[in-house]
């Protein structure tokens, strides 16, 4: 078995390997003679008091032990065996789709918008003439909305085999292997797509199917089991198994769902804003007044507070990022952020969120599914007529929000498409609102320098989650009343990111596989 063990060095030194080397072998007791190979396993910034340091594990292989390699990916020819039909190309579709591959079924993986490169001129057109395309936007497209979310890949699963899976399967189509090191892995929104376009290639060149301009429109349930979807409103594909990965953002196909009586239930979310202040200050903050570390990457921040009952916390935050329209229907605004590989953009940005669940909202029913839905809905469009109905969004200075204030004039932002100055405390719900102040006041205390008027404050952050989940049979992850029908990833409430949503797709086909007997 080979050996483990921690150590600690200055940023400075991370490029020194021969020191680290020695460092580790004298914290391992062990010589040079002894080991057939070493590697830094995982790294992390220990940013918790001045000097910085990095936190390094480090492996070591003796003499007579085997070095572990990262395991091919290796996709069996299934043009010709039993197919699954897979709707939606987001992370969890893209999975499902790979692992597919692997247990020797088809994929037919259906995708509304447009692959990534026809889809960057609809987001040039959202950006620039504030018109956004309904089905080809920054949540739909091939890629789903983490193409251009950043592509964060932490996650808190604890199915660690898994976790492992998925970030190999990201190096094996052209990620740096070094998402396979950081704690914190990341590997921005330029280079996302050519990565997914190499996923999407594999899938055909072994067989499977991918179709663009292809969105779910109907389904044919028999005795309580899938046979059928429509597609486009026009052409019926018939299948007795499906990976329904459509995202958080597919509202129609909840609207679907409940047209045919299958069940979909409200569940918690969190919305809020979201906040940019500039990267320098940020890593003056974090780095303890050593901003200017050539050594340090610029820094990230993760913030939580308890306000009357309810969670006020940091949400997707983005170093050296950019604040992108969101939007996926006309008469809304959305915001979210992303970073580039090199994260070198002058601005952080970050979702500052409350906690809601169904039984805080005022609209609430009992029973009713739509009611976060409703309101999420509700927080959009008033916060797209309070920016004039185009996708500029609402916005105003941290300090000037806090004492209820409408901003006269602001710092530069990252939103490309613009702002408008309003008091947010008049554009979001009042318990919003109010447990936002507390919360940034109360962030000023733990990061001394954020509470600060150089502080933009971009409304609405509604995304953070499906605001419905779609219930399974834990054991099967089949939906409870409808066989063959496998609720999957973040629009079904099963995943929270990209790397767990990419699990619950490698998941379902397993389901999938297990019930056949593959």
């Amino acid at each position: 078995m080979s050996t483990l063990v921690q150590v600690s060095i200055l940023p400075k030194q991370q490029e020194d390997l021969s020191y680290i080397l020695e460092l580790g072998l004298t914290k391992a007791k062990l010589y040079k003679k002894d080991i057939k190979d070493w590697r830094i396993r995982k790294r992390s910034i220990d940013a918790r008091r001045a000097p910085v340091k990095l936190n390094l594990q480090l492996e070591f292989w003796h003499k007579n032990e085997d070095i572990t390699h990262i395991p091919p990916f290796i996709p069996q020819q299934v043009k010709d065996k039993e197919a699954i039909a897979i709707i939606g190309a987001g992370p969890a579709g893209l999975y499902a789709a790979l692992r597919a591959l692997e247990v020797g079924l088809k994929p037919v993986l259906f995708e509304r918008g447009k692959d990534v490169r026809a889809r960057r001129r609809d987001l040039a057109t959202i950006n620039k003439e504030h018109i956004v395309d309904p089905d080809s936007n920054y949540c739909f497209g091939e890629g789903g909305a983490g193409t251009y979310s950043d592509g964060k890949l932490y996650t808190r699963s604890k199915k660690r085999g898994n976790v492992l899976k998925s970030l190999e399967w990201f190096v094996h189509f052209g990620a740096d292997a070094e998402i396979l090191v950081d704690a914190h892995p990341h590997i921005g929104t330029n280079k996302l797509p050519k990565i997914i376009t190499t996923m999407r290639e594999a899938i055909i060149a072994a067989g499977g199917e991918v179709h663009f301009n292809s969105k779910l429109t109907n389904l044919k349930i028999e005795h309580s089991s899938i046979v059928a979807i429509e597609i486009n409103n026009t052409h019926w594909h018939s299948f007795d198994n499906v990976v329904l990965a459509t995202g958080h953002s597919a509202r129609d196909i909840f609207y679907l769902l409940h047209k045919h009586s299958i069940k979909i239930e409200a569940k918690p979310f969190a919305i809020g804003v979201r906040v940019e202040h500039q990267q320098e200050l940020i890593d003056a903050i974090q780095y303890h007044g050593d901003a200017d570390n050539p050594y340090l990457p610029p820094a990230s921040y993760g913030l939580v507070e308890q306000v009357d009952g309810l969670g006020v916390y940091s949400f997707c935050m983005c170093p050296g990022g950019i604040i992108a329209p969101c939007a996926t229907a006309q008469e809304e605004v959305v915001t979210n952020g992303w970073s580039p590989s090199k994260r070198n953009n002058p601005y952080a940005n970050s979702g500052i969120v409350v906690s809601v669940s169904p039984e805080d909202l005022p609209n609430y029913i009992k029973g009713d599914p739509f009611v976060c839905l409703d309101f999420q809905k509700k927080v959009e469009k008033d916060c797209w007529e309070a920016a004039g109905k185009t996708q500029r969004v609402p916005a105003q200075r941290m300090i000037d929000f806090v004492e209820g204030r409408v901003s006269e004039h602001f710092p530069k932002t990252s939103y490309q498409p613009g702002i408008v100055s309003a008091d947010l405390n008049n554009v979001l719900p009042p318990f919003l609102t109010k447990r936002l102040r507390i919360a940034f006041k109360a962030f000023g205390k733990k990061m001394k320098g954020y509470y600060t008027n150089e502080a933009v404050l971009h409304a609405p952050e509604s995304r953070t989650s499906s605001p419905i989940s779609i219930p399974r049979n834990t054991e099967t992850l089949e939906h409870i009343e409808v066989s063959g029908l496998y609720p999957c990833g973040e629009g079904a409430g099963y995943a929270g990111g990209i790397i767990s949503a990419a699990i619950d797709g490698i998941n379902c086909v397993d389901a999938i596989a297990t019930k056949k007997g593959i």
